[in-house]
Parts: structure tokens; sequence; C-alpha cells
């Protein structure tokens, strides 16, 4: 499927672009490393099942694929959360990866299920075991493109952050604690709750993403370590989100395995 890049040496030059950046102080990832965050964030969305890479959550209005359960929409869907699929697929393009040839096939990259139903029954379908296994198959892909996501974050926070110098001293202060454990913290709650700077995430006007843990992070940090820190930020920001969701959504079914997640942020890699 790898058109002229090997995995390895596609992650091996995404690592390295972004350890020159010069104006982007972040610690180096290892290929190791890069593995071990991305198998992480497949056993937190996934508990490391491949049949799980292909997903139709109950109460949701869109299919969520690959490790890091991307979304992706129909033509013309409106929905509150931001839209990963296709940008994914960006990636593997940029990557030299062919893709299944039925995705390549689509006169648009929209989802072609119209309902969780029709999702359902193609579940053993050729289309969808095709797209598990490809998806399976390119895990180290995924992973450096959450990771190139992660990093292309900060700007985005600090054009909305009200005290941008002291959200960015925070996000690298973050990033460098206890290698590589800050890195895969952010790499992940970004991955798994977004920026937090699109207007159309918000439940009653407040987001719940890196900006709003960050932000909460700010106000209640006290001289204790770092990481637990974060981590309790991240839940009190969850917690919030549910509490301002529409009751017909349900989110306090999903809490416990959110805060569980964000415990994952508090142990050493």
């Amino acid at each position: 499927m790898i058109k002229h890049l090997s995995f390895t040496a596609c992650l091996l030059s995404l690592l390295l672009s972004c350890s020159q950046a010069p104006k982007n102080p972040l610690p180096g990832l290892s290929p190791a490393q890069t593995l071990r965050i991305g198998d992480l964030i497949f056993a937190n969305e996934c508990n490391l099942k491949i049949q799980c890479l292909t997903s139709w959550n109950i109460g949701e209005d869109f299919p969520s694929l690959g490790i890091g359960h991307f979304i992706w929409y129909r033509q013309n869907q409106q929905e509150v959360f931001v839209e990963s699929f296709p940008a994914l697929l960006d990636f593997y393009n940029s990557q030299g990866v062919e893709l299944p040839a039925w995705i390549s096939a689509l006169p648009e990259r929209d989802s072609p299920w119209p309902t969780r139903e029709a999702f359902l029954a193609d579940l053993e379908g050729e289309r969808l075991q095709q797209l598990r296994d490809f998806l399976y198959d390119t895990r180290e892909l995924q992973a450096g493109f959450i990771i190139e996501r992660m990093q292309a974050s900060l700007p985005r926070l600090l054009r909305e952050a009200e005290n941008p110098e002291e959200i960015q001293s925070l996000f690298y202060e973050v990033a460098n604690s206890e290698p590589p454990l800050g890195m895969y913290a952010l790499i992940d709650y970004v991955n798994f709750k977004g920026e937090g700077v699109s207007p159309s995430e918000r439940y009653q006007g407040e987001g719940w993403g890196l900006l709003q843990v960050l932000e909460t992070l700010q106000q209640t940090r006290n001289d204790g370590a770092l990481m637990p820190q974060f981590a309790e930020a991240a839940r009190t920001v969850l917690a919030r989100r549910v509490a301002n969701a529409p009751a017909e959504r349900g989110e306090q079914r999903w809490l416990d395995g959110w805060n569980k997640r964000t415990r994952t942020y508090e142990t050493p890699l």
C-alpha cells in the first residue's frame, strides 16, 4: 500500500521536520516513543481491538474510524464536532499511501452511510473489512498524523487565549514534563477533545478542548507535580462539558471512561 516511503521513513521524516522547527521547542520523540503513544491512543479508544477501528457509537450521528476514532460526516452534514477523517485521508496522500480503492472512487470524500443502521449492516461487508485492515496496517502513520495535529495546535490556541503568553509557557512546560508523558497527554487530549477553539464545539458557550484545560490549570495550579494537575484540570473541564450538554445526549454515561483516560496522563510511560 505504501508508495515511495516506508512507514518508518515517513515517521522519521515527520519527527525530523518537527525537531528542526526553531520556534517550537517541543521535546523530540523517538520512533519507539511515537509507536508507544499510538498504541496508548488505540488502547484509549478501542482497547486495542481491530473491530473497533470502524465504529458508530450509540447516540452519535457519524462513524468514528481508526486508532484515534476520527469522525467522518456524510455530504452536507453539519455537527458540533470537528470532522477529522478527511484530513487523515489527505495525510495518507501526502505520505504516498494508496487508499482503499472504494474510498478513492468516492466522488467526494464524504461518508457513504446514511444511518447507523446502514453502517452496522455493512460492518462485515467488503468495504469495512478492507478499511479495518487498512487502518490496522497504517497505525504508525495515524500516530504521526495525531502528533502533527497537536504540534500545529499552539498557534490556534494562542489566537483564542485571553493570556497567550501564559498559555504558551504552560503548553511548553506540560510538553516537557516527565518525557514523553507530557507530550503524550497533549497529543491524546487534542485528538480526544480537540483544541477548544472551534466556535461550534461549545455547550452553553463553554468549550472542552486543550485551551480550556490549560486555562483551568493556570487558575488552579499549585506547587505540586504538574502532570496530576493537568489531568485534574482535564477532568474538571470534562465534568463541566457533561453538566452543560443537552440532556438528550446523555453524556454522563461517558464520564467515567473519560476520567479513566485522563488518569493515564499521571503515570510515567
